[in-house]
This record gives C-alpha cells, structure tokens and sequence, in this order.
C-alpha cells in the first residue's frame, strides 16, 4: 500500500492508496478540492467539516446526473441498435425481392430472344452436340 498526500482547502491530508493509484487519487482530490475552494469563496470559511460535506454534496450530484445521462444514451443506443437491426433486415429482403426481379426479367428476355428468333439458339456448328 502506498501513500499520497492531497490538499483540500489548503490543508495537506496524507491518506493511504493501491500502488499505482497516486495519480488517480490526486485527480479525484483535486476535483473536490475545486468544490472545496469555490464553496469557501462564495460562503466563507465555515468550516472544514461542512465545505467537505457540501463539496461531497455536489460530486454526489454530478454523479446522479452523470448515471442519468449514461442511462439516457444506454436507452438510445438500445434503440438506434434496433432500427439498425430492422433497416438491416429491411435490406437484405430487398435485396432478396431484387434478386427475384432480376431472374424474373433474365427468364422473360431468353423468352423473348427464343420467340423473337428461334435460330438464335441453334448449334452453330450445324452437327446437333
């Protein structure tokens, strides 16, 4: 286990951590702290006790509001994964009807070649293999 020392409201703090999470733990920190000193700005020096508690208050809420707008975007992804999904079967039995529409006027226009000249199919080499 390691140590990393932060600071919140100027104070310093030393707190225990993973090896490894010392960066991490400083980035957190000083995202409360920010909380911290603009509290203390706009309130005053009320107290350690209570800047925390407020800051701790306001990351709390940016987190609920975070958690809905992940689950907003889950919620439309599901959703956009499903018309894709329809778009795509869609597609594919468009493609299937194209394809039937292609044999169908392939199969028409031998018919019309073989009606419109019957020797247009004869063996060119005149001995009937």
């Amino acid at each position: 286990m390691s140590k990393v020392t932060i600071s919140l409201n100027g104070r310093p703090f030393t707190i225990g951590c993973e090896e490894g999470q010392q960066a991490y733990l400083r980035e957190l920190a000083g995202h409360l702290d920010t909380h911290v000193r603009g509290l203390a700005e706009r309130v005053g020096q009320i107290g350690d006790l209570r800047l925390l508690l407020m800051a701790s208050l306001i990351v709390a809420d940016e987190l609920k509001e975070a958690q809905g707008e992940i689950e907003t975007l889950r919620e439309s992804l599901s959703d956009t994964k499903g018309r894709l999904s329809e778009a795509q079967a869609r597609r594919r039995a468009d493609r299937a009807r194209a394809a039937e529409a292609m044999l169908t006027a392939a199969a028409e226009l031998e018919k019309l070649v073989e009606a419109s000249d019957p020797d247009a199919h004869a063996d060119p080499a005149g001995d009937g293999a």
